[in-house]
């Protein structure tokens, strides 16, 4: 059986409010692409509550937000075929 390994990333986009939010929650990662200055300081908080924090978006590997409100069956056939 393979191993599968995944990170979660909470995307704040340049929200500062949102970011500490989740920074303090704890949740395992934030990505933050407001700017440099205000980055700096989040980064320092998310490493003091030890969450992973990176200023650029990864590359996508799934992205379910236009099947948000799909159907399961939709939603269903669109992840196995990921998996194939």
């Amino acid at each position: 059986m393979p191993a599968a390994r995944f990170s979660a990333l909470l995307d704040c986009g340049d929200d500062v409010g949102t970011a500490l939010a989740a920074i303090r929650s704890e949740v395992e990662g934030v990505v933050f692409t407001g700017r440099a200055d205000v980055a700096r300081r989040l980064a320092e908080i998310a490493r003091r509550h030890t969450v992973h924090f990176v200023t650029e978006r990864p590359g996508v590997a799934l992205d379910l937000g236009d099947d948000f409100f799909a159907p399961p069956e939709a939603l269903e056939r669109r992840c196995a075929g990921l998996f194939r």
